[in-house]
Parts: structure tokens; sequence; C-alpha cells
């Protein structure tokens, strides 16, 4: 990326920040709270989420038997199925059903957004009205959508008032919220009641009784099917599914995942005949039963790269989304921009990357891809448990090759990793941060110094793309490693140890956090642990995130190949790092055997859970410092919320005597390298504001503040005037 694309893309972060960011804020997180809220009085999500994920995987997988055996309902009961095989083909079906007819009124569909069939119609002739609130706001204003359940999520009252009084030019000026929807719904009433055609997408589609299902909150959409004589379905072949009883858990599951509801105000389940009938608004006193039933139904299922899709053994998994829009609402990032920054063409937050690469192309993908921090927190969130981060990663895999070129031979020698030349110099130097490391530390303190020069700055800003108001890390000329060989190793010799444990040397504590790392030590073997710091291999996690695929699985090998003798001795891994650990117990399932994987993951550890389990069990904390009273404010990182781990330092630290105060954010906008970026630095501190808030209010101002993340206390350290500390070092005997 050039340093004027970094400008321009910082520029409209800025600016959607300021336009939209509030707006956008207040509405996704709307949603997530109430999310929680319904997920926890539903003693059955985690059954249902397993039940979708299995149902959407046998769908997937006999999806050309279930578009033969739908087109068989479907034209059993007088319809008609089309499969489109792009967009270009849907819209020309469309518009031929559509014929001569002048209005078509339509009902909110990302599917037709993406194919862009309002701009197809209209040229052909035919007006059409979106009869969505939400969609019809964004028709006036000529926006596209920037969420994929709340479409003018970014929208204020006060912005959609002054739109249609000056649009609309009403006889009274509309203010209030009750104002504009009933003006909205008798505008779009009459243009319902005089259309020629209605269109709707489909939030399921039951193959063996050709029954198509929407789930709305207005009751326009089953509107916009019956009302006029002919009415046309367009969904993806994704939202196929085998059965009628296989809707249950998706109607439960779509509403609680979307808005936090129990279910929405409508469920609309329409197996279209033709032969009902048909409404005939200039005959009001006209019985139906005498109507002529003259109704039409055209149910067009598209791929439009879909099958590929299917094919493609990474973004196969995206066909399994509800397009609930949970990993919006859950997404730190999204939260803050939105969708027209956190989106492409048509698809918004962390699963569009999947979408667009898949439909429109990598190059969709790659306008926002980066924004994804790979946090982790949208798989827990997903209802069907889709590892969103992963698909995100290999797209940026697959974008980092596509821009490589002819010349790659003349870089790929001199780096240290497994890609090719072309590689965005920012990404290849984040991806190769161990081994940076390794060179600032022993270069230390010379290296320091000179990378805080001004002219080194400007230099790394114009070409890596690293923002100078971003304070760099400084090196440690001995390192943890070098600490713990000068000390003579462990001072608690195995035989007398209660357990054995290697202590995991990440990057940052073993060249740069290193007083973390020696007060880590130090409460081991308080607890009776004879500790091990052995030659690691870094765990992959940072040319993952850049999308270095095959440098993180070489990385994947070489710590497992590190570890497993360690393993085999019966000692456990212990981690200070939580993205290290859940690279552990996630990603490193993707680039080891099975049985590898499991081995690593079963026997690793975060420290302050290890400390937990320790105490538990009876190891005598007689040698850690009592807390007496001291009031602490502690931030979780992403990775150790999403691995379940937060309440173990919460845990220890309360047992040892400190008064916690937990964070209220989910994240502090840091997310490893993505703070330092200079297109991304105005996103990342605006995300971290929430939790500067939380931190200064008169609650926490006087606290200890203490985070169990590297990019968590770097960052709380750029937005407090107080230093921050790891948990573990409020355990340190030697503090």
């Amino acid at each position: 990326m050039s340093a004027e694309t970094r400008r321009e893309k910082a520029e409209q972060i800025r600016h959607l920040l300021d336009t939209e960011g509030e707006n956008v804020r207040e509405n996704a997180s709307h949603f997530n709270e109430n999310r929680y809220d319904a997920i926890d009085e539903f003693d059955e999500y985690e059954e249902l989420r397993t039940t979708v994920r299995e149902i959407k995987e046998d769908a997937i997988e006999r999806l050309p038997e279930l578009i033969d055996t739908v087109t068989e309902s479907v034209e059993a009961n007088g319809g008609h199925v089309y499969l489109a095989e792009d967009a270009a083909d849907a819209n020309q079906y469309i518009e031929n059903v559509a014929g001569d007819a002048e209005t078509l009124v339509k009902s909110k569909s990302m599917t037709t957004e993406e194919i862009d069939v309002n701009d197809h119609l209209e040229t052909a002739g035919v007006d059409v009205y979106e009869t969505d609130l939400g969609e019809f706001v964004l028709q006036v204003a000529d926006e596209t959508p920037s969420h994929i359940v709340g479409p003018s999520i970014h929208k204020s009252r006060e912005g959609i008032a002054e739109l249609f009084n000056e649009q609309f030019d009403p006889e009274e000026p509309l203010e209030t919220p009750e104002e504009l929807t009933e003006f909205a719904r008798d505008y779009l009433g009459e243009r319902i009641r005089d259309a020629d055609v209605g269109m709707t997408g489909a939030n399921f589609v039951v193959a063996d009784s050709g029954t198509i299902t929407l789930v709305t909150n207005e009751g326009n959409a089953r509107k916009s099917a019956v009302t006029p004589d002919t009415h046309v379905a367009v969904a993806g072949v994704e939202k196929l599914i085998p059965t009628l009883s296989d809707l249950q858990p998706f109607v439960e599951l779509i509403a609680r995942s979307a808005t936090g509801q129990p279910i929405t105000q409508y469920v609309t389940m329409l197996s279209p005949p033709v032969e009902t009938p048909t409404l005939e608004f200039d005959e009001p006193e006209t019985p139906l039963s005498e109507s002529d039933g003259d109704r039409e139904f055209h149910l067009v299922l598209l791929d439009n790269g879909r099958t590929a899709m299917r094919e493609d053994e990474q973004l196969r998994e995206t066909l399994y989304c509800i397009r609930c829009g949970a990993c919006a609402n859950s997404c730190a990032n999204f939260q803050h921009v939105g969708g027209h920054a956190f989106g492409g063409e048509t698809y918004s937050g962390g699963i569009a990357t999947g979408w667009e690469a898949g439909v429109h192309g990598q190059e969709s993908a790659a306008e926002f891809n980066d924004l994804c921090t790979g946090c982790s927190r949208c798989v827990n969130n997903c209802p069907v448990k889709i590892d969103i981060p992963w698909i995100n990663e290999v797209v940026r895999d697959r974008i980092n090759h596509d821009e490589s070129t002819e010349f790659d031979f003349l870089v790929e020698g001199l780096t240290p990793d497994e890609e090719p030349g072309g590689v965005d110099l920012q990404k290849r130097f984040f991806g190769n941060y161990a081994d940076l490391a390794k060179v600032g530390s022993a270069t230390a303190p010379l290296s320091n110094w000179i990378a805080g020069t001004a002219p080194a700055r400007a230099l790394m800003e114009r070409v890596l793309g690293i923002d100078r108001r971003r304070s760099l890390p400084e090196f440690e000329r001995e390192t943890l490693r070098k600490w713990f060989a000068a000390r003579g190793g462990s001072r608690v010799s195995p035989a007398d140890a209660d357990r054995e444990a290697v202590l995991y040397p990440d990057a940052y504590t073993n060249h740069i956090e290193v007083e973390r790392g020696k007060a880590a030590v130090r409460v081991l073997e308080a607890l009776g642990v004879a500790v091990e710091i052995p030659d690691v291999a870094s765990s992959g996690r940072a040319p993952l995130s850049q999308g270095m695929l095959a440098t993180a699985e070489r990385h994947a090998h070489e710590v497992y190949a590190d570890l497993a003798e360690q393993i085999d001795a019966g000692r456990d891994i212990v981690v200070i790092e939580p993205s290290d650990l859940a690279m552990f117990a996630g990603e490193y399932e993707k680039f080891l055997p099975d049985r590898s994987a499991e081995r690593l993951d079963d026997n690793s550890y975060e420290i302050m859970e290890y400390v937990y389990g320790l105490l538990e069990n009876g190891a005598d904390g007689g040698e850690l410092p009592a807390g007496d009273g001291e009031r602490v404010a502690y931030h979780s990182h992403c990775q150790q919320r999403t691995l379940g781990l937060e309440a173990h330092t919460v845990a220890v630290l309360e047992d040892r005597g400190y008064d916690v105060l937990t964070s209220e954010t989910e994240c502090c906008g840091m997310a490893g390298s993505f703070g330092y970026k200079r297109e991304y630095y105005e996103l990342s501190m605006d995300v971290g504001s929430e939790l500067e808030t939380q931190f200064q209010d008169e609650a926490a101002r006087d606290r200890t503040v203490v985070a169990s993340g590297t990019s968590c206390l770097e960052q709380l350290d750029s937005l407090l005037e107080r230093p921050s500390r790891h948990p573990v070092q409020l355990l340190d005997p030697d503090q």
C-alpha cells in the first residue's frame, strides 16, 4: 500500500468517524447488548448453535440435490424456479417477469443489493420502491446500506427528518420517530397497493415444501409478497435447508443473534400457490372468493460465485452464514466506523470478507479486509460457529499473493519468511517482528535510539506506514532467556517441585516486556513450580495477522517441534500473551496434524489461569504478596475473553485481597500491529476512548491499572497518564 493510499484510507475513516461513527456506535452497541441479554436468558443457545451448524453443513454438502428438490416443490405448487448463474442472468430474468410492469415494491434483501436489481429495473423503465423503512431512507438519500440487518444504522433521527422534509416537503415538518414512521407507512402503503410486482428476499427456503420464510419486524415483506399479483423471491442458493422441521432452530436463533429479540415481530412462511385470491383494491366490495386468483410466483435462486465458494475449502464456511449481523455488532472496529468502511460492494462486518471475495472478487474484499484484527470475538457470537477470522486471514493471504510480481525472486531470498516478494512492506515488517526483535535486543540501546529519531520515524511512516504518533516499544539488551540463564535457571529443582512448567518466551516478553517475564518466573517458583525457558520459535501470530499463512504454518511446526519433547516429559506450557495461547488453541488445528494440535492445546495454559489452578489445587500462596485492599482497574485481552479465561485473573487477584474493577469495554482498540498503522491510528484511538473514559472516571481514576495483553498495555499507556502492569506483576514476591 502506497503512502498516498494510506493517507486516503485514513481520511476516509476519519470522515466516517466524524459523520457516522456516533450513530453506528449507539445502534450497533444497542443490538449487541440486547443480544447478550437474549442469549443469557436462553438455555438452549449452545445446543441450537450446534444444531444449525450441522444443518448448514449438511445442506451445503447436498446443495445440488436440494436445488432439484425445491424446484420440484415450487413447480408442484404452480410456481416457477430459475437458477441464475450470476447477477446479469438474475436481473434479465426478473426484467422478463416484470414485463410491462410500471411499479415494483420490494422488501429488504441483501441478495438483491448484491445484484443491483433496482438499478437494472429502473433502467428498464420500472419504478422500484423499497418498503423496509431503513432501506426506504437509503433509497431517498441515494446511499448504500451500512449494515446487513440495520441498513440505515448510520443515520440519526434528526438526519432522517431533515432528509424527508427536504425531499417530500410535507404540509407540516416531520420531527418525531412516530411522525417519520407514519409518513413512510402511508407513502409506501399507496405504492404497495398500486404495485404491479412484489419482490422479496428469503431468510430461508425449505426445499421439501418450497416454503419461503421471511423474518422481519415491520410486516412490509408479507405485504410486498401477497398484495401484487406477481411475487418474485430472490435468494442465494445457500439459503436452502432440507425440511420444514429444520427451520425451527434457525428462527429461534436469528432474531436473538441479530437484534436481541426472542423472536421478530413477523415470521412469514409462504408456500406460494398461484390460485389464492388476488386483491382488487379498485373493487373493494367484491368478495375475495370471487377473485380470479391469477397469481404468479417466481423463485430466483442465485449462484453468482456460490458454487465456486462451495468448492473452495477455505471459503465454504461463508455459505453457512444466516445474515444476522452478530459479527458486525460484536466487533469494536465496526461499532465505531460502520459498514461504509468495514464493508465492500454489498456486505459488511467480519463475514463480509468471505462474501465479497466469493461474489464480487478479492479486489472488493481488499478494501476493508485489514479492519478485521482477528480478535475472535465474532466466532463466539456467530450462531453458526463460523471461523470468521480464519476466512479473513485466508483472503488476506490471497490478496498478498495477488500483489506478487515477476521480480519476487529478488526479495524472497533476503527475507526470513515464506512469502512471495510482492507482499506489502508494512505487512512483511510486522509479520517478521520476532526476527526484528532479536536484532533489536542484540543492538540495544542503539536500536532504540535510532528508532526514536525524527528522521527514522518519518521514514517508517512513509515507507512502512507506522504512525509517528504511536510510541514504539523499546528492546531490552538482556532478554528474558539471558536473564534466566544468568541466574542459573529455576530456583526450584524438578526433584523438589510439585509441577514442572515451560514459560513460553513470546517475542515481547523475551525482548521487550522482560520484567513481566521475570515476575511470572518468580510467581511460579513461589508456588512450587520448576520453571524452564527453552529457545522456542514465535507462535506465528504476527505473520498470521498479516495474512502470511505459509510463514505462520512454518512457525506452528517449529513451535510444536520445540515443545513436543517438553510435553512428553510431563511439563505444562505456560503462556503470558493470550493471543499466543489462542493460536495454540485455535489456528494450530489448521496447520498441524489433529493429534499434535490437540496435545499442545490440552497442555497449554494462560499464566493467570495456571496460577488459579495451582492455588485451587492446594499450592501454598504464602510467598505471594497480599493486596491489602489495593484498588485495581483490570482490562482483559480480547482473546483471553474468547477463551473464557478472564474470570481466573479476577478470582486470583480478589483472593489475594485486591479490590478489582473490571473493564466494561470489550476491546482496547490496539489489536497488535493494527494500532501502529497510519491508516488505522484514528480508529484505534477512537475505540480506545471508551476504555479511557471508564478508567478515568471517579470509580477508577485512582486505581492501579492492569491488563493481560501486550497490545492492551501499550494502548493503556498511550491513553492514561498512569502506567499499566500485567496482573502477574502484582503477585511478584520481589515487587
